[in-house]
Order: C-alpha cells, then sequence, then structure tokens
C-alpha cells in the first residue's frame, strides 16, 4: 500500500537528514532503505547503466512504495534528464560538475516553472498526477516549484573559484561536496575520509558560505559509523550518505572473504 509522506524539504527543516547511494538497477535496496526509515535515497544515473527511463522510472516508483524521497543524480545539465526526473516524480535532482554561474542558472532554468524558471509543461506526468481530479495549471506549477529539490555538486576548484557566483543563483537547495572529483580537479590523493587539509579547508568554506544563504550541504559519510556523523554534523553538515548499497554489498563480500581464508588455511594445513 502506498504510504503517504510529507515532502523532503520539510524534512530537510526538521534536522539532520540521512541517505545512502544507489548504483544498482535494482528495487530491493531502496525498498530496504524505506523500511529503515532513511529519509532518501540517492539514484545515480552519472556513473551507472541507468538513464532517465523506464529503468529510472521504475526505481522512483519503488521509492514511493516504500514511502522514501529520492533524489536522482542526472547526467549533468541537462534539461531533458532534469526535467523527466522531476516528472518522473522524483523529490529532486543532483547536478553533477557544476563550475559557474551560468551553469547554475540553466539547472534552474530547466528545474523551475516560472517565474523562477522556464521548465517546460505537460500534465501527462507522474508530478501532475495525469491531470487527475482537481488538476490545476496555476497550482501544478507552483507546487512544483516548492516541492523540488535542487542540489548542485562542488567537486571541483573551478566551482570554487567561483563559489559566491554560484550560491547566489536563487533556486538552490543543498550542494552535495564531492570529494573525489574535487581531489582528482587538484590532482590530490583521493579520501573520503576528508583527511587533506585542503578538502577539509573546501568543505568548511561551504559550509560557511552555504548556510549564510539558508542551503544545505551534503556529504558522504565515510566510514559510515557513528563517530564520523557526528563529526560532520558537528562541522556543520546537514544532509549525510551513509554508504552506498555497492558499498555494504562489499562489506558483506570482504567479511565472507575472511573467513573463507580461515578456513581454507586451515585446511591446507590439515593436508
Amino acid at each position: 500500500m502506498h504510504k503517504k509522506i510529507t515532502s523532503l524539504k520539510d524534512r530537510m527543516a526538521d534536522g539532520p537528514t540521512f541517505g545512502m547511494n544507489i548504483y544498482s538497477t535494482a528495487c530491493m535496496p531502496i525498498e530496504v532503505a524505506g523500511n529503515w526509515g532513511l529519509d532518501f535515497v540517492f539514484i545515480d544515473a552519472e556513473h551507472t547503466a541507468l538513464g532517465v527511463d523506464k529503468d529510472l522510472e521504475k526505481l522512483i516508483l519503488a521509492a514511493h512504495y516504500a514511502a522514501i524521497h529520492s533524489l536522482v543524480r542526472v547526467r549533468g545539465t541537462l534539461e531533458w534528464d532534469i526535467r523527466k526526473a522531476l516528472e518522473m516524480g522524483a523529490a529532486g535532482v543532483i547536478v553533477p560538475q557544476v563550475h559557474n554561474a551560468g551553469q547554475m542558472r540553466e539547472i534552474i532554468r530547466c528545474s523551475k516553472f516560472p517565474p523562477l524558471g522556464r521548465r517546460g509543461g505537460d500534465s501527462s506526468v507522474r508530478s501532475a498526477n495525469y491531470a487527475g481530479p482537481g488538476f490545476d495549471w496555476a497550482h501544478y506549477t507552483q507546487e512544483e516549484n516548492a516541492r523540488s529539490v535542487i542540489v548542485p555538486m562542488a567537486e571541483s576548484y573551478e566551482f570554487f573559484d567561483n563559489i559566491d557566483e554560484i550560491l547566489d543563483v536563487e533556486g538552490i537547495d543543498a550542494v552535495h561536496f564531492g570529494p573525489a572529483d574535487y581531489s582528482l580537479s587538484r590532482q590530490l590523493p583521493v579520501d573520503y575520509r576528508l583527511g587533506n587539509p585542503e578538502v577539509q579547508t573546501r568543505l568548511a568554506l561551504l559550509i560557511e558560505k552555504c548556510h549564510k544563504r539558508s542551503i544545505q550541504v551534503m556529504v558522504p559519510c565515510f566510514p559510515a559509523d557513528t563517530e564520523t556523523a557526528r563529526r560532520l554534523l558537528d562541522m556543520g553538515c546537514d544532509m549525510l550518505l551513509m554508504g552506498s548499497d555497492l558499498s555494504w554489498l562489499n562489506q558483506a563480500g570482504q567479511h565472507i572473504a575472511a573467513i573463507q581464508k580461515t578456513f581454507q588455511g586451515a585446511q591446507h594445513t590439515c593436508v
């Protein structure tokens, strides 16, 4: 049975939120995340086999069924991807590799209806309830502008070169800090633990500038444990990504492989 949930923006306003990355094309991890009461899933259509198509729609519907919010990382600043993900019913979009204010303005143009943007509209979509009972264009466009969560990614030195101009674009709800791609852009060692002083400084700057504008900050929590989560929340981070379906599978695989090695070694000793 479909369960009603408040909007992701309402949940964000209540305090820290917790989610996980989804790299598979399976519904199961999304439904499991919903069963355990996570706030959102981060469905990746940038680095995976997913497109913004019927396969993505299946995952968004799984999130609806499990009463968990879905944020879709699209392939880039692409009008078709952004608009369609929202029309399919995603709570919002995460847009990678945002480097300047021009890109940010284009993201808002594609994702918001007038007067905020120029998003194209059609009533034959899930976000419009398929023009069902009581449909009204003015109400629909207003509600969509209020509902959709827009999250650019800060994952390059160019973002920080232009940080004030980017964050001054109206319509940003959160910024996702990507430590791996930021490190790659600066030719630094990749460390999801945020151990590099430059990476730490950039995250602190992002938090400061975002919070001045009532924008939240999303970060990966690695390792996904209480101590790391507390440290990130104390820094001022608002939305924590507590691992992924892939990372938890790898952790289970590593555990099983260690047991396997123990018993295979014992067998070899007995021969």
